[in-house]
């Protein structure tokens, strides 16, 4: 997997409504497809992403093969307080990317 990129309001008044944009860089490789020998090649896709805002999960996904490439998740949520927003990424080999971004209210 590649880095993610995360798009979050720094700030936010209490009670706020606001939109979260990630994209993670991944083939998503379905395996469906064949190599040039005519060989299969593995499946390979993000299959879990999740968010959760001081530790309580407020999305989450199970991915299948038809994702595209480079998957685009977009999703809006209420801000209750300042807080810390995580994201995960789980990969079919077990790879797990995370990152975080603290949102304050103002």
């Amino acid at each position: 997997m590649g880095k993610p990129r995360v798009k979050v309001p720094k700030s936010a008044g209490a009670g706020d409504t606001i939109t979260i944009k990630t994209l993670m860089k991944h083939k998503m490789e379905s395996g469906q497809r064949k190599d040039k020998d005519g060989n299969k090649i593995p499946r390979k896709i993000i299959n879990f992403f999740s968010a959760t805002f001081n530790g309580e999960e407020v999305m989450s996904v199970n991915l299948h093969g038809a994702v595209s490439t480079n998957p685009f998740i977009q999703f809006d949520m209420t801000v209750p307080t300042t807080g810390d927003l995580a994201f995960k990424w789980v990969d079919d080999d077990g790879t797990v990317t995370e990152t975080s971004k603290t949102i304050k209210v103002s």
